[in-house]
């Protein structure tokens, strides 16, 4: 436990960003899966709407400091490559 008064508002501190950190990182979280979902099931217009979101909502994570802007770009890259992929099928 912590002993120093600076010692206790970290404490305080880190846990009010941890739970600032949750809210955004569980956003892209599932913005992410639901364009992954979309993509399975085989809907071009449904999925390409989907991805746009995923993607503006890693952009607001990354631009927060929640994830990393490399870790953003990577999972933006690997959505719009299963986008792409999908919509040359269905051509």
């Amino acid at each position: 436990m912590a002993n120093t008064k600076s010692a206790k508002k970290r404490i305080r501190s880190n846990e009010r960003k941890r739970q600032y950190n949750l809210v955004h990182r569980s956003k892209a979280r599932t913005k992410v899966k639901a364009a992954r979902v979309n993509i399975e099931k085989g809907k071009p217009e449904k999925s390409a709407e989907a991805v746009r979101q995923a993607v503006q909502a890693l952009d607001q994570a990354a631009s927060k400091g929640v994830i990393h802007k490399n870790n953003a770009s990577r999972r933006k890259s690997r959505l719009m490559k299963q986008l792409a992929q999908l919509e040359a099928e269905k051509k």
